[in-house]
């Protein structure tokens, strides 16, 4: 991070400052074009997550040239920053007003302002664009930021982006519309130590990396404008049909083809049903054995209504897939697994062979509902233990396997304290609390625990409908979390899980592939390496992290995607951190799994050392490639 800027004390600014034609305006623009999108993407709320974050930042940025000439505010601080620049201040006055109005939720009684529509321009199509990851310390800011109002959050980018002293940016705040400058500076102030991470990549939205939209919807949608036309003629048809109507279907999309396979899929009365005592003497134990439970599995409005939501989603569903699985409704009859009121919702689950599937309707017969799928494909007894049933304030319940006999809720954080039973009706658990934070700090990991006739599994809810199962070992060799020894290996980085929410996570392994001797004292850090497997089989996460003594919590020293490091098919890891003794000495710490006979450094650290760990001095902010040699003679590259 570059270093601060040395201003003049603050003196009063003045209302209005010399006038600015629009191409000052625009030279200013283009010249601090990335600090000003960077200020924007700060100021902008994260709830409307980060692909239309970064288009939004850029469209403001756009948008701030003035009509004609303009008063621009005189900012003192601008003096010794920007070069004293009119048109600046003024842009930048512009680009913080439209941001705090794009964070401002729409309101029925108010007509919106431009700033809180989707950007005409600029427009990605088949892509989404977001900065590249930082981290685990910036993704602590970004959480804390995420828990700011949007004034606090634009005094605190003011501040640790443009250097600007106390006083200017009160009067910016007040230039750009924010009734209660003092709140915002007040609740700006408890974020601590955020100012030197604001220049990071995490908050670069100049600098980004893409991934594909949802390829298999884009497909849909385009077949379905190549017959929009002829669905609309006959959805009109059906609409003045007297008594056969699409009413009983609740929030379902309009029909718009008839068939006798989708037909059937929308009978209730062909649901498949699997006997209690099924899963007894199958050669299966998966969720195609699940009986149907709850009180409403005769309920046949009610599972049209759902049947039909899945096949035809209308404009008032909320739908959520996990990553790589198909949205589109059944190809046949399916399986119910559940029918029943859960607190102020009717649920209804069901199965089809690949998809587990949730409808959920308001209990009090208001509108709207909600709809997830998540692929199961190849869940055996482990990967069908559970199903979420409802989130609501903070808890989650769950319907359980029918093999399940005990239920119980454990803190990963905290390996010693044991486990709280839960109470089992019918297969479905009281409320077990998710994972709870204070300030964007991870005070506690809140797991469900299941016991059968083959033993104990942890199970972490992870944001998605099917839960998480936790393991831990070496690839190849992996043990059930629930041991003494994996919940000790589990408990400082438990928190880490929250990288891989909503990612379509099948399992997760921790496994302690090192200890490493610390230069000048007798202790050791440990390293672990973390991955996170999925449904789909690609996408698959590692996480490297580094542990001294007694500290709380990991850190992540590398992270990749894709890569068969540190799963069964590469049960082999090699990753490098630099570290600061207490004496300020740098050094370059790097270690591999056991099957590494040699570790090199090359780069801005020189150096290698027989076995798998290597311990070289180094300086700060210096950066090297690492490569392993293996037993069999083969290299390794080390995780980045």
């Amino acid at each position: 991070m570059q270093s601060q800027d040395v201003v003049p004390p603050s003196v009063p600014s003045s209302p209005a400052g010399p006038g600015v034609d629009v191409e000052q305006a625009e030279a200013a623009l283009v010249e601090h074009y990335p600090r000003l999108v960077r200020l924007a993407y700060l100021v902008l709320p994260a709830r409307i997550g980060r692909s239309r974050r970064v288009l939004t930042a850029h469209a403001l940025v756009q948008r701030a040239l003035p009509r004609g000439r303009t008063p621009a505010p005189v900012i003192p601080a601008q003096s010794a920053g920007r070069h004293g620049d009119p048109g600046y201040a003024l842009v930048r006055l512009q680009v913080v007003r439209t941001a705090l109005e794009a964070g401002r939720p729409l309101r029925r009684a108010a007509w919106p302002r431009r700033a809180q529509l989707p950007p005409l321009l600029p427009q990605v199509w088949g892509l989404k664009l977001f900065p590249r990851p930082g981290g685990a310390d910036e993704l602590a800011l970004d959480q804390r930021l995420s828990a700011l109002s949007g004034p606090a959050r634009a005094a605190l980018a003011l501040r640790g982006l443009e250097r600007l002293p106390h006083g200017d940016v009160r009067a910016l705040l007040t230039s750009a519309g924010v009734t209660d400058v003092a709140a915002a500076l007040d609740e700006a102030d408890r974020v601590p130590d955020s100012y030197r991470l604001l220049e990071s990549p995490e908050f670069d939205p100049c600098s980004l990396q893409a991934r594909p939209t949802d390829l298999l919807r884009r497909r849909r949608h385009l077949k379905a404008a190549l017959v929009g036309g002829a669905a609309l003629a006959v959805c009109g048809t059906l609409v003045g049909l007297p008594g056969d109507g699409w009413g009983p279907d609740g929030a379902a999309a309009p029909p718009y083809a008839r068939n006798p396979a989708a037909q059937a899929a929308l009978d209730p009365g062909k649901l498949t049903r699997v006997p209690p005592d099924a899963w007894k003497t199958s050669a299966r134990t998966d969720f195609s054995v699940w009986p149907a439970r709850g009180r409403l599995t005769d309920d046949r409005p009610l599972l049209r209504r759902a049947l039909a939501v899945w096949a035809r989603p209308g404009r008032t569903v909320q739908v959520a897939a996990t990553p790589g699985t198909p949205s589109g409704g059944p190809a046949g009859p399916p399986q119910l697994l559940y029918a029943g009121t859960v607190g102020a919702a009717r649920v209804v689950i069901l199965y089809d062979g690949l998809r587990v599937v949730r409808y959920a309707e308001p209990a009090d017969g208001t509108g709207g509902a909600a709809l997830d799928l998540a692929r199961v494909d190849g869940a055996g007894r482990a990967g069908s233990g559970a199903v979420v049933l409802s989130r609501a304030d903070g808890n989650v319940r769950y319907l359980t396997a029918p093999w399940v006999r005990e239920a119980g809720e454990r803190d990963l954080r905290e390996p010693g304290s044991g486990a709280m039973a839960l109470a089992l009706v019918d297969g479905v658990t009281s409320p077990l609390a998710g994972p709870a934070s204070k300030d964007g700090s991870c005070t506690s990991w809140n797991v469900l625990e299941l016991t059968d006739a083959t033993g104990t599994r942890l199970l972490t809810d992870l944001g998605e409908l099917v839960p998480a199962r936790l393991t831990a070992g070496r690839p190849g060799a992996v043990t059930e979390a629930s041991g003494a020894k994996a919940l000790r290996t589990w408990a400082p980085y438990a928190c880490s899980l929250g990288a891989v929410r909503s990612a379509g996570v099948r399992s997760v392994n921790a496994w302690a592939f090192a200890e490493q001797p610390l230069p000048g004292g007798g202790s050791r850090a440990e390293w672990v390496c973390t991955r996170a497997e999925t449904w789909r089989g690609g996408g698959a996460r590692v996480l490297a992290q580094f542990r001294t003594p007694g500290a709380r919590f990991g850190v992540v020293a590398a992270k990749a995607e894709d890569v068969p490091a540190c799963g069964e098919r590469e049960p082999r890891v090699l990753a490098g951190v630099l570290w600061r003794s207490e004496e300020g000495t740098w050094y370059l710490l790097a270690a591999g799994s056991r099957d590494v006979t040699s570790v090199r450094a090359e780069g801005g650290v020189e150096g290698s050392a027989p076995g798998s760990l290597l311990t070289l001095r180094a300086k700060k902010g210096a950066r090297a490639d690492l490569v392993g040699r293996l037993e069999d003679g083969r290299s390794i590259s080390g995780l980045r």
